[in-house]
């Protein structure tokens, strides 16, 4: 018989040494356990992580014009989040959520033995709970401590918060692809619309990102976010939460996606843009998250005005050069399907405020469309203009075109092919008031109304007038409008230039001269006073000197200039003589509310003759604007303006009914420009119509057809309730009265005979008498040289 005592002394043995080893695998499992979790985070700190907030950018008015943000979030309670929303995810990510501890063992198990069999590390068995530990504290990295930290932190996270604690967390703060962090701001980025308004497929769709958030989401690639919205559908049919039939259904839904376009009040694109580019400078990348508020300079209805001027301006354009055609075509197919037309419809774009439509016929008194809103019917006035035909037809069923909103109806329309911008500026501060850069800032980014650099034809011969009386002459000074011819070394031909039209008006009075604005007149001055003279005191008015070119040209404004210049130009003008500094940004605030930086620009002070004065008055505690320019220089030539903006080139601008304006247009070379700056005692406002790659306009697209219908079209709304206000006339000028064709001091009887302002010290010779004496003396010496 065997004797079982060693048996059972070698069990003991082996028991012993089991129990020993297991006693120091739990030990040092422990240990390690105590290690990793002595620096885990504390789960209470999960509600005050610091969410990201977006740059905020708003009118002097609080309306919000932009906003910038490297994260979109949209928090959300967990009794706001739809519960079918909640469904898709623990079916699709977690489907024993609300059962297991923090951590699924099972797929753990599952992961550990893919790792046994095949060496691969797997994201198997990574529960709701661990993907928001490791989101919000832990890397992404796939190592052994990783997934350590992460379960231990799974399980504390489970141990002091509620199951809908950790899923609100999650869904509030999970990346969801385009820079969307939670379910909130996903339903806005892809499809525009509150959570709580997306349908079944809708919330499939953003359950089935987490996976691949750049590679599943549906503005980027719809197939596959179809393919995975379908795969969550059946998970959620699996796990009982949905019907088949609600499956299909959802599963047949179009994948459409709207882009996430911040609602904004104010249409001022290429003002937010303009002060982002600022911040960067300032504050660097961090303005992005900061959650930093910035007031600005523009004023809400002005702004509006402007967007509104300009669009109009440059469509009325388009339409008298003529119907270029359809934008694009669609199957004509889709007509007989207003579901799927309806969605090839919201593909495209609105631009400019151009509603996208459909053709579905075209008739001689009526022209059939489907927009987005439903079907709509133009009557023949609404789109005559593009002289269409129905024996010939010029649109065909299927054809894309545009609508432009006309009172209570519409009108056919098309993106124009020309451009432009108008910039306002406060006159007396050189506040930007008004800006917009473009017809539609989404189509076309490029700045025009600050890097448009264009020849400012005759809008810049008032700075050469102002040069001029600089020199010895008045409005009342008299130069030949006559032919001139000047040879040009250089190029070894002759410069022959005109006036637009091609007439002489033989001698003439300078006030005359700009009101008709007389290129040969311009030119004879500028040789008379010489281009160093030009060259030096042009610049008095904050135009950049290096772009003055050094010839005659100059005379003609072959001078490049954005349209911001020269209304920065321009409000020397109004505000007699003080050279004002553009700027935009009034305050800039922390999320706090703290002050960052607040603007103190220069003002004009027009009132004030020397700097102890400007000291004692109360409303001048502004640091105050240099001035450049003499007051009666300004005064003089802002007062010939006026006639150039009430019976000259602008006389259009009295349809405004007012006694307080002035201004000049300007056309350039071959008409690839057409300007009109003008301005109100207060307000300086620049318009201009181009194409961005120079081109002519078009015969008669002169400064006074092209760009002062936009400018009047602004001041409408800029100068209600504005009281009229003209610069007072300075010391030093004298009333005069003259003969109108000489210029000279007119004789007691002189039928010819005008009132005129010059510089007392100015004063024109008299009228010689019969008898070959002069009354008087001229302090003129320039005066008839030409």
């Amino acid at each position: 018989m065997t004797n079982p005592k060693p048996f059972g002394r070698v069990w003991l043995w082996f028991s012993a040494v089991v129990l020993v080893l297991a006693a120091c695998a739990a030990g040092a499992a422990a240990a390690v356990i105590q290690h990793y979790s002595r620096d885990l985070p504390s789960v209470a700190s999960l509600r005050d992580l610091h969410l990201s907030v977006p740059l905020r950018i708003y009118s002097r008015d609080k309306q919000l014009i932009g906003e910038f943000g490297a994260e979109r979030r949209a928090l959300l309670s967990y009794q706001q989040i739809p519960p079918q929303l909640v469904q898709a995810f623990v079916a699709v990510e977690d489907e024993r959520f609300f059962s297991h501890p923090g951590v699924d063992w099972q797929g753990l198990l599952r992961a550990g033995a893919k790792l046994a069999t095949s060496g691969e590390k797997s994201q198997g068995g990574s529960t709701i709970t661990m993907q928001l530990a490791r989101n919000v504290f832990l890397s992404s990295e796939r190592t052994y401590t990783r997934k350590l930290r992460e379960i231990l932190l799974s399980l504390k996270i489970e141990r002091e918060l509620s199951k809908q604690e950790i899923l609100e967390l999650y869904l509030n703060k999970i990346f969801l692809g385009e820079r969307a962090y939670g379910v909130g701001a996903a339903a806005l980025v892809y499809f525009g619309k509150d959570v709580r308004e997306l349908s079944l497929g809708q919330w499939a769709t953003i359950a089935g990102l987490p996976k691949a958030p750049s590679r599943d989401n549906p503005a980027v690639n719809p197939a596959r976010a179809t393919e995975r919205r379908n795969y969550v559908l059946r998970r959620m049919a699996e796990v009982g939460a949905i019907s088949p039939a609600q499956m299909r259904a959802a599963q047949a839904e179009p994948m459409e996606v709207h882009p996430y376009q911040a609602q904004v009040d104010v249409d001022a694109h290429y003002v937010a843009e303009m002060v982002r580019a600022e911040l960067i400078q300032r504050y660097g990348e961090e303005v992005y998250s900061q959650g930093m508020s910035v007031v600005t300079s523009i004023d809400a209805n002005k702004q509006r005005a402007a967007n509104a001027a300009l669009r109009k301006g440059l469509l009325d354009y388009d339409r008298r050069h003529g119907w270029r055609g359809a934008e694009s075509a669609l199957d004509a197919a889709l007509l007989k399907d207003p579901q799927a037309l309806t969605a090839q419809l919201r593909k495209i774009p609105v631009v400019g405020d151009l509603e996208p439509a459909v053709v579905v016929q075209l008739t001689p008194e009526a022209l059939r469309l489907m927009t987005r809103a439903g079907a709509r019917t133009l009557p023949k006035a609404g789109f005559e203009w593009a002289r269409l035909s129905a024996d010939k037809p010029s649109l065909k069923p299927g054809d894309v075109v545009r609508l432009q909103a006309v009172g209570e109806g519409f009108r056919l329309a098309q993106i124009p092919l020309v451009q432009g911008a108008l910039v306002a500026l406060d006159a007396d501060d050189g506040g930007i008031e008004a800006l917009v850069g473009g017809f539609d800032f989404f189509a076309a980014k490029f700045n025009r109304a600050t890097q448009a650099r264009r020849q400012a034809g005759s809008s810049f011969k008032p700075f050469l007038y102002a040069a001029a009386m600089t020199r010895g002459f008045s409005p009342a000074s008299v130069v030949l409008d006559a032919p001139i011819v000047l040879q040009d070394g250089l190029l070894e031909s002759t410069w022959k230039p005109q006036n637009y039209g091609g007439d002489l008006k033989g001698p003439m009075r300078l006030r005359e001269a700009l009101v008709q604005s007389r290129n040969l007149v311009s030119i004879r001055l500028l040789q008379a006073i010489g281009i160093q003279t030009a060259l030096r005191e042009i610049p008095r008015f904050g135009l950049p000197a290096e772009r003055l070119p050094r010839d005659l040209t100059l005379s003609l404004g072959s001078a490049v200039y954005t349209p911001l210049e020269m209304a920065r130009g321009y409000a020397t003008f109004a505000n007699g003589g003080f050279v004002v500094e553009p700027w935009l940004i009034a305050e800039v605030r922390d999320a706090q509310g703290k002050v960052l930086d607040r603007a103190d620009p220069a003002r004009a002070c027009p009132q004030c003759r020397d700097d102890s004065e400007a000291e004692s008055t109360p409303q001048n505690t502004a640091p105050r604007a240099p001035q450049a320019v003499d007051p009666k220089v300004v005064w003089l030539v802002s007062d010939m303006m006026h006639d150039v903006a009430t019976r000259g080139t602008a006389a259009r601008v009295r349809e405004l009914q007012r006694n307080d304006l002035a201004g000049k247009t300007g056309t350039s070379n071959d008409e690839n420009d057409a300007w009109f700056v003008g301005f109100q005692r207060h307000q300086a406002v620049a318009s201009w119509v181009g194409f961005d790659q120079p081109a002519p306009l078009g015969r008669g697209e002169v400064g006074g057809r092209t760009a002062l219908p936009i400018w009047i079209d602004y001041m409408r709304t800029a100068l209600k309730g504005v009281k009229q206000e003209r610069l007072p006339r300075p010391p030093g000028l004298t009333e005069v009265r003259i003969n109108r064709k000489t210029g000279k001091l007119a004789a007691a009887g002189d039928a010819d005979a005008i009132f005129e302002t010059v510089q007392q010290d100015n004063i024109p010779e008299a009228e010689t008498q019969a008898d070959g004496n002069t009354p008087g003396e001229s302090s003129n010496p320039l005066q008839d040289l030409f």
